[in-house]
């Protein structure tokens, strides 16, 4: 098999490719994202009407929220934003299995004693909890399954007050498939009628530390975002790998050879809003990333995050397009040129151009398009931007 560049003139937005999707998003483009967090989970949710062939490859590094106390009780990879994710992504018409969905975005009451969220939990397990009854066999005695497996492993210091059932499913699948994310991964996919790809990055069982411009270091991703903890004081200077939490002690993480092939399968490739370092950069660190995606000729698209990003200080567009392509040089050479890595940086038409000509200046195509209405602001409407990224695969 051989690959060619073909080149194209592209109407933004392009009416007819939209409505081709619309009409039958089987057989719409795959469009692979780097992402983690919330943030794009709202992209994902509108991008199931023009296309179910959408892949996301979401970071396992978080170190706060509901995944730090499974990340400390059964030494894994962080599960909630992939779990997130396959919601987002769920078939939620009566052709999929909402009943499986209510499951997996039901949360324990977070004022609830103790012994009785073990009641209720041991009820879900039996199968005689009303969200579990209402599951159709054989996927009840699997969630089943899953939940025993984790309560089987849970320490009893483990506090279940506000915890997600999807994230209590999703460590039990992976407690029950000898500790690889991929295969529970897939079976939840299955349950909730995932319309699109789902994967982490990596299923190394890593954290994410900082070098930062004052010379301090900072290790745990939760400490990283300025969202649970203060804000950083000083900006960051390095991103990289580490084994644990307790001290630097930097680590190597390699692209599995299953996202590489994601890769190689992509009609364009979106470097998506959130979190600058966290959830964007974190998701280039594995090594191979930046390799797999300069052997590619497709789109390569930024999309920058809209508003203050705590992880980012006083960076200008220009300066996180460039701190970007450091990461992706780094893996895939310092000779390899802009335009295998990056093509275009969509923004919204409230961005100054003034803000755009350094990142302009080095080859890299700008578009300024309308993408936030007065529903959504300050953050992106999703249609419009979906339509602007099926526009230019």
């Amino acid at each position: 098999m051989s690959e060619v560049t073909i080149t194209r003139a592209v109407r933004m937005p392009d009416p007819f490719r939209i409505e081709r999707f619309l009409s039958n998003p089987k057989l719409g483009p795959r469009l692979l994202f780097f992402s983690g967090g919330s943030a794009l989970n709202g992209v994902a949710q509108c991008l199931k009407r023009y296309t179910h062939n959408s892949i996301h490859l979401v970071t396992p590094f978080d170190s706060g929220g509901s995944s730090q106390g499974l990340r400390v009780a059964f030494d894994m990879p962080a599960i909630g934003d992939l779990r997130s994710r396959l919601m987002a992504l769920a078939d939620e018409t009566v052709l999929g299995h909402p009943d499986v969905f209510r499951l997996f975005t039901h949360r324990f009451a977070k004022s609830a004693r103790d012994a009785d969220l073990q009641g209720e939990l041991e009820s879900m397990i039996a199968g005689t909890h009303t969200l579990v009854q209402a599951i159709e066999q054989p996927m009840r005695i699997l969630i089943q399954n899953q939940l025993g497996m984790f309560r089987a492993a849970c320490p009893g210091s483990f506090d279940l007050r506000g915890a997600s059932i999807g994230n209590l499913i999703l460590a039990g699948g992976y407690l029950n498939q000898n500790q690889q994310l991929e295969p529970i991964i897939f079976l939840v996919s299955k349950l909730v009628g995932v319309q699109g790809t789902v994967r982490a990055v990596t299923d190394d069982n890593l954290h994410l530390g900082a070098e930062l411009a004052n010379g301090n270091t900072v290790i745990g991703q939760h400490l990283l975002t300025g969202k649970e903890h203060p804000e950083l004081t000083s900006p960051i200077r390095d991103l990289f790998l580490n084994q644990g939490l307790a001290g630097k002690a930097t680590a190597e993480s390699r692209f599995p050879n299953r996202n590489r092939t994601l890769v190689h399968s992509a009609d364009l490739i979106c470097f998506a809003p959130g979190s600058f370092y966290t959830s964007l950069v974190a998701n280039l660190l594995p090594k191979g990333v930046g390799k797999a995606i300069a052997s590619r000729t497709v789109p390569k698209i930024y999309v920058p995050s809209l508003g203050r990003d705590p992880e980012t200080a006083d960076l200008t567009l220009a300066d996180k397009v460039h701190a970007m392509l450091t990461y992706l040089q780094a893996d895939a050479g310092p000779d390899c040129p802009v335009y295998r890595l990056l093509n275009f940086v969509i923004v919204d038409k409230s961005v100054p151009e003034n803000e755009t000509a350094e990142v302009s200046a080095r080859g890299i195509t700008v578009l300024r398009l309308d993408l936030v209405s007065e529903t959504s602001a300050p953050f992106y409407d999703p249609a419009p931007l979906c339509e602007a990224l099926v526009s230019l695969a």
